[in-house]
């Protein structure tokens, strides 16, 4: 039996759809989504509402978890961790602020993979052609755990750029989000512990934290400048 040939309304609605789904309209609606979640950062500031006093009707362990709700949700939003892991410390202390900001981490870094993987993946990859594009595209695909967990453990790389530049790649989501929460932990600690015990800015604690930050990122700055350099000389 034949089937049924599609009309006019039916072919134009097959059109459209198309067009929708195509890969240049899901990069599109996902630079738009960027641009309104920027947008509603630099307007609301919810670091701020995070880091003082929030949230005011929630207690114990509810407040931990709608913390790393709402830690995810500005991280894929751009808000820098720095500032969101020490309000977690300054709120929760060091040992549920930790728990918390780890939580956030690895669920904010989930929204931005998902996002970029399945809205920008299929228009990206092929401009892919550069040196250096071609490079960390290729690191990421075969050595995906490994990256990640080096990029986690420098600090000054933007998370959210580092992310939705991952979701390109072909890395599989387990190993990114395992990455993800294993090598940020040593520098997420550290602004934790900074936030809690911000309070006394001369106690062993807080110098410690501190110190371990600062050698951080000078480690990370020299291992950048190294890299940099050795791709220059290629």
């Amino acid at each position: 039996m034949l089937d049924p040939v599609p009309g006019p309304r039916d072919g134009l609605a097959l059109r459209c759809g198309r067009v929708l789904l195509s890969p240049w309209s899901r990069l599109a609606l996902l630079v738009l989504l960027l641009a309104c979640a920027a947008s509603a950062v630099v307007a609301y500031e919810p670091q701020q509402l995070l880091a003082t006093g929030w949230p005011p009707q929630v207690s114990g362990g509810a407040a931990v978890a709608l913390f790393a709700a709402a830690y995810g949700l500005c991280t894929a939003a751009f808000v820098p961790r720095p500032l969101l892991n020490l309000a977690a410390g300054a709120l929760f202390g060091s040992q549920a602020g930790l728990a918390a900001a780890i939580a956030g981490t690895v669920l904010g870094a989930g929204i931005s993979f998902t996002l970029g993987r399945l809205l920008g993946q299929d228009a990206l990859r092929p401009l892919l052609r550069g040196r250096w594009l071609t490079a960390a595209d290729g690191q990421l695909s075969r050595h995906g755990f490994r990256s990640v967990l080096v990029l986690r453990l420098l600090p000054g790389i933007p998370f959210a750029a580092s992310n939705y530049c991952a979701a390109v790649s072909r890395m599989g989501y387990l190993p990114f989000l395992l990455a993800t929460g294993i090598g940020s932990v040593p520098n997420t600690a550290a602004y934790v512990v900074a936030g809690s015990s911000a309070a006394s800015p001369t106690s062993p604690v807080f110098l410690i934290a501190a110190g371990f930050i600062v050698a951080s990122t000078l480690a990370g700055a020299l291992v950048a400048w190294r890299k940099r350099h050795r791709l220059r000389s290629v």
